[in-house]
């Protein structure tokens, strides 16, 4: 058994300005240059070496166990590479004639099975054979199967690799980033006639290598030796390299099943690339109210009312159609995972819905209460999905409004204040404050809030829903897992309960039903039973981990692959009823808790007249406080959906969906229903529910990249509209879901939400060895001190937001909203003092 050692030299020649952006492609010819050398020079190991010439040089040295082996066996490959600019389609005539060319004749292999990258090949090059319009009777395809690889010709050199490829790269933060699930190659073969070209789809992802670890489309390019300058192999690997550079298309092409289909899906692509380059040059004015824009932010900003509305409605409403149609109409239908993206948020918005208004219920002694939340969610629900900017985005009423309206009731009760009358005043001044936010373009604030500010807040939110879990756990074991007191101020001894429990069912054994007695038993003892609060823990902690086995499902190697992404997208859903069946009815006979179920009237206009002027100006201070936590909120919420991994392609609202919010909130106001606004995590899982991923390997570790996301209108409408009937099944069934299965969805919903958040991964980094570390961009560009210097300011900021935001103390929360707009000079001027710009501004970049 002979050791291969590869030892890889890797030029230090910076990248072209140019490929800032997906630009360029990567070709890459090896020539080998056997020559047998016999001594020890190529016997290197240890870090890459830079050198100074542009070429990469492989050296492969095959050698047999010992001390004392030969270098018979070395081989010496030169590796030559250059960029190639992409297709210009609007331009150049020839990829259009490139294109018709290959569409009279096409040769293309749909679902294939074969595995290695020489049978592949083998197969391609004998259906270009078998092609009657195609034949080439003095090509000997054997020949041009060998001339494909450096090891042709040579029966003595067994480095069998591509001799000319063109691969796809794209240059980021990390470095160079392949595209590794598409690979053109190149071959110039004399005795053709004609050019060919053959496109294979694998019937799933071949690793064929370093940068191939994911091959899915196979491009083979065969051309005559001596051909025009335009008609070369090159050339015409570049029209197709160009198409297939783009995921969205290759994602299209995956979906297609005939080869008509995939014919139309080329056109479509080609149509797409030309109008891409005949569309007109935005004016610089038309982005100046776009928070995800580059401009400086600047005053004057601010003083242009309504331009941000403006140009958000003229940015959306071509699209408007569309978030209709898309996946319904067309040939790329996507109903099935439209129907379990539904479901899921269905449960994820039913579910906190009813635990949200069980909270308002306690607080504020049933004047909001668990019918409310649920009608006020589906009124506010079905008004955002029909006419907000980000369609994708889920509104929700959420832990800190609730508090919030605690904090309310308890101002209601210390100053004698009609709460309803004041709760609608609070809301009308938030709402006011909302509108006038969006109307003045404050939005563009966001352009200061920098990804690992953002991350922050978002960490504290997914950290507030499990302590909301933590916390209902702790209450159900301090009230049936202790001992009961007795009225004296005494605990009850734990043989008064057996001994009362033996002479009730003495007395009554007669009686039919054995359960009957404990009707007849003390409330203080049937509530100290502890196998309640032990059930309660098993049934949080077994939603969850269903829940999150079944959400990673799709990256296991069993069913097939349809199955495994439906049971990924309807993992919540499975968990939630599978472990309601289980403690409503396996174990009937536990006490589980459960919401109240308040049957009150649900629209009660509130009494301003009951009001004076001075409650409604101490109203307006606590509705600034209110609208500056939901326009926080709001917009966050709104940037980590549009992130650039996530690949949302209709644009953004943030003004328009921040006055939508204010005119929702409105109506919430003055019916007496909870606020609403943008909510994580549910608007990033909705997201990633609607989305196509595509799994990626860089340097051993597995990444998934979103393909394509389906930005439909649809899925939030239905999921909403069932919310509103789902009324009609208060108290029962709905009370069949106990309490601990509410807390097992928010530790899911905390739990998957922190998937791609990089100040998870970086705190993680702390727990590992060196070598385990992923080839982030930061981990290759900034020092590792500084990296956790950086994750321990944001620890402490986040440990910040906590005990200000988790503090039992009620009034400590209304300074929060606050509390959070100060992390942005924070970031902006504290931290460059404590770590330098340039690795701050490495560790805020993206990773796509």
């Amino acid at each position: 058994m002979e050791d291969s050692k590869v030892l890889h030299f890797v030029p230090s020649e910076a990248l072209p300005s140019g490929t800032s952006k997906n630009g360029y492609f990567f070709q890459e010819m090896e020539q080998r240059e056997a020559e047998q050398e016999e001594g020890s020079e190529g016997r290197e190991e240890g870090q890459d070496f830079p050198i100074t010439c542009g070429d990469d040089i492989h050296l492969y040295d095959n050698q047999s166990p010992g001390p004392d082996s030969d270098d018979s066996g070395c081989v010496l490959l030169n590796t030559s590479r250059k960029y190639v600019k992409l297709m210009n389609f609007e331009e150049e005539v020839r990829a259009h004639r490139d294109l018709d060319g290959f569409l009279a004749r096409a040769s293309i292999l749909l679902d294939e099975t074969a595995a290695s990258l020489d049978d592949v090949l083998k197969r391609m090059l004998h259906h270009v054979g078998q092609d009657g319009l195609t034949s080439e009777p003095g090509c000997n395809f054997e020949e041009v199967m060998s001339m494909m690889f450096t090891d042709a010709g040579a029966q003595e050199v067994n480095v069998h690799l591509l001799s000319e490829t063109i691969q796809g790269v794209t240059a980021t933060a990390t470095g160079i980033q392949y595209q590794q699930s598409w690979l053109c190659i190149l071959c110039n073969v004399k005795s053709l006639q004609r050019r060919h070209v053959c496109i294979s789809r694998l019937e799933r992802p071949q690793n064929w290598g370093e940068n191939c670890c994911e091959v899915r489309y196979v491009i083979l390019i065969l051309a005559p030796l001596k051909m025009k300058s335009t008609k070369t192999a090159m050339e015409l690997g570049r029209t197709f390299a160009t198409m297939f550079s783009d995921i969205s298309f290759r994602q299209k092409l995956l979906e297609t099943k005939t080869q008509e289909e995939f014919k139309e899906a080329l056109v479509f692509q080609r149509q797409q690339l030309t109008a891409a380059n005949q569309r007109p040059t935005t004016l610089e004015e038309e982005e100046e109210t776009d928070p995800r824009s580059h401009k400086p932010l600047k005053c004057r900003d601010f003083f242009r009312p309504g331009r941000g509305i403006y140009e958000d409605l003229c940015r959306r409403l071509p699209y408007y159609p569309s978030d209709f149609t898309d996946g319904v109409v067309g040939s790329n239908k996507t109903l099935l995972k439209y129907m379990t993206t539904a479901i899921f948020l269905y449960i994820a918005i039913l579910l906190p819905a009813i635990a949200f208004g069980s909270l308002n219920d306690e607080s504020t002694r049933g004047e909001i209460n668990v019918k409310k939340t649920i009608i006020g969610q589906s009124i506010g629900g079905v008004i955002y999905s029909l006419f907000a900017g980000s369609p994708v985005v889920v509104p929700l009423t959420t832990a800190p409004l609730a508090i919030f309206i605690s904090v309310i009731r308890g101002i209601c009760d210390d100053y004698d204040l009609d709460f309803p009358a004041f709760y609608a005043c609070i809301g009308l001044w938030n709402s006011l404050f909302l509108i006038l936010g969006g109307i003045f373009n404050l939005s563009l604030v966001m352009k200061l809030f920098k990804r690992s500010t953002e991350e922050v807040i978002a960490l504290f939110i997914s950290t507030a829903f499990v302590v909301d879990a933590v916390k209902g756990t702790a209450k159900i074991f301090h009230k049936y897992y202790h001992a009961p007191t007795l009225t004296n101020g005494s605990t009850a001894s734990p043989v008064q309960p057996i001994q009362a429990k033996a002479s009730l069912l003495a007395a009554n054994e007669t009686e039919a039903g054995g359960g009957l007695w404990l009707n007849a038993l003390p409330q203080s003892i049937i509530q100290c039973t502890r196998e309640s609060p032990v059930l309660c823990l098993l049934l949080m902690l077994g939603t969850l981990w269903m829940g999150y086995t079944l959400y990673q499902f799709k990256r296991s190697p069993f069913l097939h692959a349809k199955v495994r992404e439906v049971l990924s997208d309807c993992a919540l859903p499975i968990s939630v009823l599978m472990f309601s069946f289980i403690g409503s009815y396996l174990f009937n006979d536990i006490e589980l808790p459960v919401f109240n179920f308040n049957n009150s009237p649900v629209f009660k206009m509130a009494a301003f007249e009951r009001l004076s002027a001075i409650n409604v100006l101490s109203a307006m201070g606590l509705g600034f406080l209110l609208a500056v936590l939901i326009f926080i909120d709001q917009n966050i919420v709104v940037s980590l959906t549009n992130a650039p991994e996530n690949r949302l392609l209709k644009g953004t609202a943030y003004h328009w969906d921040l006055m939508l919010s204010g005119l929702i909130n409105i109506l919430m106001s003055v019916l007496g229903l909870p606020w609403m606004h943008a909510a994580f995590p549910h608007s990033t899982l909705h997201v990633r529910q609607l989305a196509f991923v595509e799994q990626r390997v860089e340097g051993g570790h597995l990444y998934e990249t979103i393909v394509q996301v389906k930005e439909t209108r649809l899925t939030s409408l239905t999921a909403n509209l069932f919310i509103g009937v789902s009324v009609l099944m208060l108290p029962i069934p709905l009370q069949w879901i106990p309490k601990p299965v509410l807390y097992g969805l928010f530790l899911y919903i905390a739990l998957t939400s922190i998937d791609g958040n990089q100040m998870c991964d970086r705190m993680a980094l702390l727990l590992k060895e060196q070598t385990s570390y992923p080839p982030t961009h930061y981990i290759r560009k900034v020092p590792q001190r500084k990296i956790h210097y950086f994750t321990f300011l944001q620890i402490m900021q986040l440990l910040v937001l906590c005990t200000f935001g988790m503090y039992p103390l009620p009034y400590t929360k209304m300074i929060f909203p606050l509390l959070m707009t100060l992390l942005i000079p924070i970031r902006n001027h504290v931290l460059p003092r404590i770590i330098e710009a340039k690795y701050l501004d490495i560790m805020d970049a993206q990773h796509m």
